[in-house]
């Protein structure tokens, strides 16, 4: 079945990085446009950022433009997230899935931004 194992994630004071990783599973992950999401603590969970098959077009929500990056490898089934000058307002349970599917999402990778 359709698996997301995410990781990656940690404690880091602000303006550090992060880089995220999903591990997908289950399908052909070179056919599908591929999407981060996170949930921060009391908020429902958003888009983020997401990336076309080959990784030619990447859409970002504005509060990440110009810090985060996504990222793919169709030879390694992986999606990847390179987050820079990470803020509190970044902390939340990343999560990664296929654009356009209901998959069940995976268990996420906290990560905390704090001094």
């Amino acid at each position: 079945q359709v698996q997301f194992v995410e990781s990656g994630g940690g404690l880091v004071q602000p303006g550090g990085s992060l880089r995220l990783s999903c591990a997908a599973s289950g399908f052909t992950f070179r056919n599908y446009d591929m999407s981060w999401y996170r949930q921060a603590p009391g908020k429902e969970r958003a888009l983020v950022a997401r990336i076309s098959t080959t990784g030619g077009s990447k859409m970002y929500v504005d509060s990440v433009k110009g810090r985060f990056t996504i990222s793919r490898d169709n030879a390694k089934n992986t999606l990847y997230l390179q987050m820079n000058s990470l803020k509190p307002e970044d902390t939340a349970v990343y999560y990664c899935r296929r654009r356009g599917q209901v998959d069940a999402w995976g268990q996420g990778t906290q990560v905390t931004v704090s001094s």
